[in-house]
């Protein structure tokens, strides 16, 4: 009765919040103004979404931000900088200030605005920036690509090889290389938010499967000195990761590994394995043997960390967009909610599970696993 009564009460107020009369009259009342007003605002940064991101992307591309990080500049002096006429300079100044990515400094000058200082300092996510126009490309007409309408022909499913390869193992080094860059890039964000709340120090050997150049590895040997590092990934990749390490000083305490994680065995003798960013690339029945492989690998007191965006995560849920579209334009693999992870993991021989309280779960989340003991799958 009770969920009769709430579906009730909520078609209630969707009849009352489609009312055009409703809307003007919450809009004028004093009790309601403030939010109604709200509302009007998210609805602006819905319809207008598109083109905030295309004005970061314009300020990533043509360096303004680093630009203004020097100093504050006039619209005529940020015109000749980028090479853009005046009018352009100030159509461009005036959307990143009403984004917060630029401010007006009086005198007709512009700084950086708490966005774009935060931006300017993180590279990792400036490469994820500069990754977005495929995305966009891909959702040009987002109906045709739900529809899985040949028309549409995704481009993200060809910047991500191993997606729709028969054999990925047999991709070429110029094949992985965009990705493996893009990858190694932004990961520093990912590595930042595991290894501030989680003891990597504890173990003894971490294989990271799926690694690709390393630079998860190099952040988690900075943590721990005595960390002995594993490296699971194509060949292709394998190689990149393996010139990124010994350029690091890394070269005795790595040891790597190639094949594809979805059908070649991993190597064991690792006491924690992570896959960072690596489940919600595949469907439910190739995340489930990814699952099972890694727990074959896993000693009985060994330790698994997801480590991705995941559905339905307090403070991340418009992830579930991002990742929803990402995901179909690349052609497989959807964000999981906590629970669909736990369900597959425990089809895959793991139990006593633990989300961790991350400072930034619209980065990532976190979640540990450990072997079942009683476990006699596959």
């Amino acid at each position: 009765m009770g969920q009769f009564f709430r579906d009730r009460l909520r078609r209630l107020r969707d009849r009352l919040v489609s009312s055009p009369r409703f809307q003007r009259l919450a809009a004028a009342h004093p009790l309601t103004r403030a939010k109604a007003r709200r509302r009007a605002r998210d609805m602006l940064d819905l319809c207008a979404g598109f083109v905030y991101s295309q004005v970061l992307l314009a300020c990533v591309r043509l360096k303004l931000l680093e630009l203004l990080l020097e100093q504050p500049r006039d619209v005529e002096q940020v015109a000749k900088s980028l090479e853009l006429s005046t009018e352009a300079a100030a159509r461009l100044l005036d959307a990143a200030a009403s984004l917060g990515l630029v401010e007006r400094r009086g005198k007709g000058r512009f700084g950086l605005g708490e966005l774009g200082a935060a931006l300017i300092g993180n590279r990792a996510a400036l490469s994820l920036v500069a990754h977005q126009p495929m995305l966009y490309a891909d959702l040009a007409d987002p109906v045709a690509l739900l529809r899985g309408d040949e028309a549409a022909e995704p481009r993200l499913a060809d910047y991500w090889p191993y997606s729709a390869a028969e054999n990925p193992a047999e991709l070429s080094a110029e094949e992985v290389a965009p990705y493996s860059a893009l990858m190694a890039a932004s990961q520093p964000l990912v590595a930042q938010e595991l290894l501030d709340v989680y003891p990597i120090r504890r173990h003894k050997r971490l294989l990271d499967v799926g690694g690709g150049e390393g630079a998860f590895l190099a952040a988690a040997a900075a943590r721990a000195p005595r960390l002995q590092l594993m490296l699971f990934d194509l060949p292709a990749v394998v190689e990149r990761a393996r010139a990124r390490l010994d350029e690091a000083g890394l070269t005795k305490r790595t040891s790597y590994f190639s094949g594809n994680f979805l059908a070649d065995p991993l190597p064991k003798g690792a006491d924690v394995i992570t896959l960072i960013r690596i489940v919600h690339d595949h469907d439910d029945a190739s995340a489930l043997e990814l699952l099972r492989n890694v727990r074959r690998a896993l000693p009985r007191d060994g330790t698994l960390l997801i480590i991705e965006a995941m559905s339905g995560v307090e403070g991340a849920e418009p992830l579930d967009a991002y990742y929803g579209f990402y995901t179909l334009a690349m052609g497989r693999g959807e964000p999981r909610t906590v629970t669909e992870l736990q369900k597959l993991a425990k089809k895959a021989g793991f139990g006593r599970f633990r989300l961790l309280n991350n400072p930034m779960p619209i980065v990532a989340s976190i979640l540990a696993a450990r072997p079942d003991p009683d476990y006699h799958g596959p």
